[in-house]
């Protein structure tokens, strides 16, 4: 029997601030950033800091397929791969993402009000 992690205490704690970031986001690249932040952060104490991640390590991508995408290089890393694997992190990411890419399509559909916010 393979035993499944599960960090949805960290998800759990991580949501209510990567909510707070994406309501006060003032463009898509604010809402590609605090994703990255929050998945950096999430990432960081799932895998206790054995891995070390780089900005572009992960990304959402509010136009792919799937909501987010993660580098090969990383998916190659053993320790990584095998938290992927044995947890629900990837399905953590995937809510994460889905929430960013909601804000990110709510900016993108009203460029003038984010401009209004940016000159302000």
């Amino acid at each position: 029997m393979v035993k499944i992690q599960s960090f949805t205490k960290i998800e759990n704690e991580l949501l209510p601030k990567f909510r707070k970031q994406l309501n006060e986001a003032e463009s898509t690249e604010d809402v590609r950033k605090f994703f990255v932040y929050c998945v950096h952060e999430l990432c960081n104490e799932a895998l206790d800091r054995q891995v070390s991640l780089q900005f572009e390590d992960i990304s959402l991508q509010p136009e792919g397929e799937q909501p987010f995408q993660v580098a090969d290089h990383l998916l190659a890393n053993a320790a990584f791969a095998e938290v992927w694997q044995s947890s629900d992190l990837s399905h953590i990411i995937g809510r994460f993402a889905e929430q960013a890419v909601g804000r990110y399509r709510r900016l993108e559909k009203n460029p003038a009000k984010t401009e209004a916010k940016i000159r302000m």
